[in-house]
């Protein structure tokens, strides 16, 4: 090695340990520091925590998971999950870029979730409830064969002990790699609803960001009282896809909670910080 070559390496090894090192800075920031997607503020991640994942500048309600959720709706320690062994199966044996099989895999490895809701009792102010709550970081919180099995399942405890029953919904709508299967869920769910009805046992439902597709057209908005959260956006099609359907540009604020309670679809819109009390005083 000549001494030209010997400098040279020497100065890509600099340039490599540099970058090793603004790496480790920029993800050591990324633990302290999170932006808003609606205001662009760069916030302390432990304050936005501290304010329920809400933006302090703008009220922004950042997407929680459903560990979150437990945690923000339910009184400490009172949330007990039911049906945690009712597992997703592949019956199809669905493949499109990779099999439906890996994709259950690589969401359980990603949220230490067995699917994409959780159900079970809780006490909300020393009220006890039966509740089910989706994630959408399963799979896009999107309704299968099992997500519709255990709300069903939480519906019908909730119907055996006549307790209130709460639907917490977050999701992109019906699982494609179950096809018909999927798409049953929304008439089995629904039917599990009208036996409550029949009953006069309390349901009420939460749709938080984002509620679409199959679920919003079953058991999301057949509550008995319907709550919005704040800023969530709400519907079955997409925005794009109705906008080239009918050849027409929607308002800004089309699909959001704001908007369907402007037109009466909703009961209550809320505050993530009211939430609690919300459901509390129903």
């Amino acid at each position: 090695m000549t001494i030209k070559d010997w400098f040279n390496k020497r100065k890509e090894l600099q340039i490599a340990h540099r970058e090793l090192e603004e790496a480790q800075i920029d993800d050591s920031i990324g633990k302290l520091w999170v932006k808003c997607y609606n205001c662009n503020a760069n916030l302390i991640k432990k304050d936005v925590e501290d304010n329920m994942y809400v933006c302090p500048q703008c009220n922004y309600h950042f997407r929680i998971n459903s560990e979150k959720r437990i945690e923000q709706l339910f009184d400490k320690n009172t949330f007990k999950e039911m049906f945690d062994d009712v597992l997703p199966a592949d019956p199809l044996e669905f493949v499109d870029t990779e099999s439906y099989k890996t994709r259950l895999e690589n969401a359980k490895e990603k949220t230490k979730l067995n699917e994409a809701v959780k159900c079970g009792s809780g006490e909300i102010d020393g009220i006890p409830v039966v509740a089910a709550i989706m994630d959408f970081e399963y799979m896009g919180g999107s309704m299968g064969s099992v997500v519709g099995e255990k709300i069903t399942l939480a519906m019908e405890y909730a119907l055996k002990k006549r307790l209130p029953m709460i639907a917490v919904t977050a999701s992109g709508g019906a699982r494609m790699q179950e096809s018909a299967l999927s798409l049953m869920q929304m008439a089995k769910t629904s039917c599990a609803v009208a036996r409550l009805n029949e009953a006069g046992i309390l349901y009420i439902t939460i749709l938080t960001e984002p509620t679409f597709g199959g679920v919003t057209a079953s058991f999301a908005t057949l509550g008995d009282v319907i709550i919005a959260e704040q800023g969530a956006r709400i519907g079955f099609a997409g925005r794009r896809v109705i906008e080239q359907t009918i050849k027409q540009n929607l308002p800004s604020d089309f699909q959001t909670a704001e908007y369907l309670m402007k037109y009466g679809q909703i009961d209550i819109l809320s505050s993530r910080k009211e939430l609690k009390a919300t459901v509390f005083k129903i």
